[in-house]
């Protein structure tokens, strides 16, 4: 009996009736449905992305490539920062 049920389940996964893309669409929908403390976690990691990848872009890391007119400027800009010695 156990065999056969678990059978039908192997049968079931390897038919492929629905395409690939949209089975693991339907897998993580189902998933974050039923989730109640999921969500949450999953808010809080993106506000987190949020602030590491625009809000500290902005204040911290600013753009010393962007007085530079031509992309052969650029390199060299790069290529002699790469290469200097460190400043003690």
């Amino acid at each position: 009996m156990y065999f056969l049920s678990f059978y039908s389940i192997l049968e079931e996964i390897f038919q492929m009736k629905e395409p690939l893309v949209k089975r693991i669409w339907l897998f993580y929908y189902d998933g974050f449905r039923s989730m109640t403390l999921g969500k949450t976690l999953w808010l809080i990691i993106a506000i987190k992305l949020f602030i590491m990848f625009f809000v500290l872009k902005l204040f911290f890391f600013k753009s010393e490539l962007g007085k530079y007119p031509t992309e052969d400027d650029k390199a060299k800009h790069v290529v002699t920062r790469l290469t200097a010695p460190a400043k003690n």
